[in-house]
Formats: structure tokens, C-alpha cells, sequence
């Protein structure tokens, strides 16, 4: 068998045979997810592990970049360790976090030609990943921390402030994402601490609200993975985020989700997958049956190619009569990157994309940037992390394989 379960569970089904002929083995194997633990539960799992190699970032490699017509793509910043997620200030204080540095790095372009051309450290914080800036301060979110800082008029910041000093412990996934809303509060996204598995904690795989200073948090929505990257659509204000699928579930599956995110919603997880498809392991809890959890589980409103690993997402707002802003039809769609996948046999990700949206609803997703993937899927040079609007109108993006942040421009 090469693409996990040789069959998929779906609504009301318990039990499923299929010839595993048609998983290259001529002997049949019984699928049975049932409803209850009043029966056992079978099913066979082959995962494939597959990572290209890292090779340089070199000029050539990043000529043969691929990018919608009229678009031109080059390194704004290098040599910045593993950057992750970025935060840009409207006089365009670019803000680049690195987990495994524990350091906020400040760029900017004091000249206006595309590249950074001053580089500074402004925060040391253990862990410090997701960032994001709400009335005049930078918002820093490590594994169980939240800071605060002042934006002085030079980029630089004020001592970080902590606001928030319980997050729960990190486990599988350790990197926190922070936003504002349009009501002005903030949230966190907390991912889980396994693959797959029964939380004890009621905050892991969640968003959290809570006040600007870190208070009243509660659960927005939970049964979400990993969701990284997530934000409101500018017409609508209704928030979408990307959520990581369960791995070792075979190649195709589990597809990753965007999700249309409400108060109070669960999405699924670790028990519901995708349109319904039971994860054979672990079950619902207590007396509850998968149909049950299913019913009461909310569906993705969109699908991605099974273990591309969405990292950050941002809806693209720039003014189109900018220096470098996108043309017209680019405003309020989303751009994602993917950072790529490592279980699967034929990679995924790698690239950034672009989520359509007509009349506020997202309808696809495109291709935005490629060709990271070389050498017949041997070697890569990018893997997408972090993305964010330059009040130029271009788009930064970081990799943090080769230290790179990357910035795409629509030449006039």
C-alpha cells in the first residue's frame, strides 16, 4: 500500500472491504473504522518520508523563479539565520522573527531600491515567532509568552512588555501566531502537542481571544491542528486560516484545510478529517461516535495538496497605484506560503500560492511562486515561511532554510 488507507471512511460508514489489489498486493484487507469500540478498529497506514536536498540560494537559482507575468522576484534580505514570520510598519520597518535564535531583526530599505540596506537585532526573546503590529507597538508571541513593544520613529522598539506568561506547552507544535481583529482583540494560535491524540489541555490545537493586554482569554474556536497563517478578509471581515493536515495518513491524505473560521466552531480534529473521513485513531471520546462528532464538526471551504504545510497568509491590501502594487484583481485575495512537505514520496509545497476570492468567497487556489523544487524534486533552495504587504505595494516573504526574505514586485 502507498497512499495510506487502501479505503476512506465517510458518514455512517463502519465498515469497509476492498481488495488491496488495488494497492499493488493481491490478499484482501479488511478496513473497519466502526462507530463504537464495540467492535475493533483495522486499518493499515504506509507513510513515506521524502526531503529534497538544501542546496544555495544562488543568483541563477533565484533567476529561474517563476511568478505571474509582469511580476519580478529578488532577495531583499540573506544572511538573517532561520527568519519565520514578518511584520511590516507603514513607514516600512520590516520586523523578521527566528525561533531558533530567539531574536527580532529589524530590516530596512533606507533608498528605496527593493533590497534592505540596514540590518539590527531589536529583541531577544526566547522562542519568539509570531509577530504582528496593532496601535503603534510590535506584538511579539513566543510558546507560552506574549510582549508588547513601543515602535519608536527609527524602527527600533521599547523594552518588550509582557502581557501574557501561561500559554500551554508547545510538544509537536511550538509556533505561536498572533493577530488583531477587526474588533480589536487579539489572537493567538496555539497548535497541538501530537500528531494525533486526545488533548488534556482545552487550549492546544485552538485560536484564543483575548483583550489587547492579554486578558479574558478564551477558546474562539478549536479541533485546528496547527493553523499558522489566518487573517479577515478586508470586505468581509470573516476570518480564514490554514490548517495543517495529520500526517502518517498516507500521501493524498490528509488534505490541508482553509477554513472559514467562526466563534465556537470545532473543525474536526484529531477524530473528523477533511469532508467527514474518520482518523482511525483515537476515537471520539466517551459514548460518542464518529457520525455524531462528524455532525457537529465543521467542513474546510476549501482543499490543498495533502502535507504542503501552510505557514503564514495574508490578504493582499496594497494600493495598486503604488510603486510596486499588484494589478487590481490581486486586491483582497490571499497569498500563502507552503512551506513543503516531508511525508510524502512526490513533494508538495515549496511555492507560494494564491487563494481566489469572488464575492468574499474563496474559490481556488493558484500557483503564486515556484520553482524552489529542482532537479527533478531532488534539491530545493526555499521553503515559504512568513509573508506580509510593504506599504510599496510588494509583497516580502521569508524562507528559513537559507536565511533569505524574498520580494515580489509588479513592474509598471
Amino acid at each position: 500500500m502507498k497512499n495510506g488507507f487502501c479505503a476512506r471512511s465517510g458518514l455512517g460508514v463502519a465498515l469497509l472491504v476492498v481488495l488491496l489489489a488495488a494497492c499493488d498486493k493481491d490478499e484482501a484487507f479488511t478496513v473497519q473504522i466502526p462507530e463504537t469500540d464495540s467492535l475493533p478498529t483495522s486499518a493499515q497506514v504506509n507513510g513515506s518520508v521524502y526531503q529534497p536536498a538544501l542546496v544555495d540560494a544562488t543568483d541563477e537559482r533565484i533567476a529561474q523563479l517563476k511568478v505571474p507575468s509582469g511580476f519580478a522576484i529578488a532577495k531583499f534580505a540573506d544572511n538573517l539565520g532561520k527568519p519565520r514570520m514578518l511584520a511590516i510598519s507603514e513607514s516600512g520597518s520590516v520586523y523578521v522573527s527566528d525561533r531558533e535564535a530567539g531574536t527580532v531583526t529589524l530590516l530596512r530599505d533606507t533608498n528605496g531600491d527593493g533590497r534592505a540596506d540596514q540590518k539590527q537585532v531589536v529583541a531577544n526573546i526566547k522562542s519568539v515567532h509570531g509577530l504582528t503590529i496593532h496601535a503603534g507597538k510590535l506584538y511579539m508571541v513566543s510558546i507560552k509568552e506574549v510582549y508588547s513593544a513601543t515602535l519608536n520613529a527609527d524602527g527600533t522598539l521599547g523594552a518588550p512588555q509582557l502581557l501574557v506568561n501561561d500559554l500551554p506547552d508547545a510538544g509537536q507544535h511550538p509556533n505561536r501566531t498572533i493577530a488583531f481583529g477587526p474588533d480589536g482583540l487579539m489572537y493567538i494560535t496555539v497548535g497541538s502537542t501530537c500528531n494525533a491524540c486526545n488533548e488534556p489541555n482545552k487550549e492546544h490545537a485552538t485560536i484564543l481571544r483575548a483583550n489587547p493586554d492579554g486578558k479574558n482569554r478564551t477558546v474562539y474556536a478549536k479541533g485546528l491542528r496547527n493553523t499558522i497563517g489566518f487573517g479577515w478578509h478586508p470586505q468581509t471581515n470573516e476570518l480564514y486560516g490554514f490548517d495543517h493536515g495529520i500526517d502518517w495518513l498516507g500521501d493524498e491524505q490528509q488534505a490541508e484545510e482553509l477554513n472559514l473560521i467562526k466563534p465556537g466552531a470545532d473543525y474536526g480534529w484529531p477524530y473528523i478529517y477533511e469532508d467527514g473521513k474518520y482518523n482511525p485513531y483515537p476515537r471520539p471520546p466517551g459514548d460518542t461516535t464518529y457520525a455524531q462528532y462528524a455532525a457537529k464538526s465543521t467542513s474546510p471551504v476549501l482543499l490543498y495538496t495533502a502535507h504542503s504545510a501552510p505557514l503564514g497568509m495574508v490578504f493582499y491590501t496594497g494600493n495598486a497605484g503604488a510603486a510596486s502594487g499588484f494589478p487590481a484583481d490581486y486586491q483582497n485575495d490571499a497569498l500563502v506560503t507552503m512551506r513543503g512537505s516531508w511525508n510524502r514520496r512526490i513533494p508538495s509545497g515549496y511555492k507560494v500560492v494564491r487563494v481566489r476570492f469572488e464575492n468574499g468567497k474563496p474559490t481556488r487556489v493558484e500557483d503564486f511562486v515556484t520553482g524552489f523544487l529542482i532537479d527533478a524534486n531532488r534539491a530545493q533552495f526555499g521553503r515559504p515561511v512568513g509573508i506580509a504587504v510593504h506599504p510599496d505595494g510588494s509583497v516580502l516573504f521569508s524562507d528559513d532554510n537559507n536565511g533569505v526574505v524574498y520580494r515580489v514586485s509588479y513592474r509598471k
